[in-house]
């Protein structure tokens, strides 16, 4: 039985989303699909809005990062179709799950999204996360959106720093 190119890799995006108990960045997709050269940017950029207009899988957007996890529907579907995914494809979907696990379980725990106050403000909101539980939130009100958008890009790459100084000031 053949079958269509682009169900195959829906089915492989729907896979992953649901071997995962935490959400994947676009960049985390595709850094599979990609590398595996199962498909190409522009078919799977396709794939990944086919899936959403469907309702298949729910995106959660801040700053410039979409994270995706799957929704009842796209379990659904997967149940019907997934045995559609060869064996050797699950196998790499699993190997690859397992080699970067920890990776990719705390690139989704970070995260960090401003907005506009009606005192008309900017907050920026900071959390990290580990096995589900918040570790921290902060939220911090500035003045420009500018400065916002400079707090929630710094949190990426400083919140281990900020959660030690926070550990050890406190304590």
């Amino acid at each position: 039985m053949t079958q269509d190119p682009l169900t195959l890799y829906k089915l492989i995006v729907l896979y992953m989303l649901d071997k995962v108990n935490f959400k994947l960045s676009y960049s985390q997709l595709s850094s599979f699909i990609l590398e595996k050269e199962y498909t190409n940017f522009m078919t799977l950029q396709q794939v990944i809005a086919d899936l959403q207009d469907t309702e298949l899988i729910r995106t959660d957007s801040s700053l410039n990062r979409t994270l995706f996890s799957i929704t009842e529907e796209g379990r659904n579907t997967l149940s019907y179709f997934g045995n559609r995914i060869g064996d050797a494809i699950i196998a790499d979907i699993d190997a690859f799950l397992v080699e970067k696990h920890l990776e990719l379980k705390n690139e989704a725990a970070i995260t960090a999204k401003y907005y506009k106050t009606t005192s008309g403000e900017y907050e920026a909101e900071l959390s990290a996360s580990e096995k589900n539980v918040e570790l921290v939130n902060i939220k911090i009100s500035v003045p420009a959106e500018d400065m916002a958008e400079t707090i929630c890009e710094s949190w990426y790459s400083k919140n281990e720093q900020i959660y030690k100084y926070l550990m050890e000031t406190l304590f």
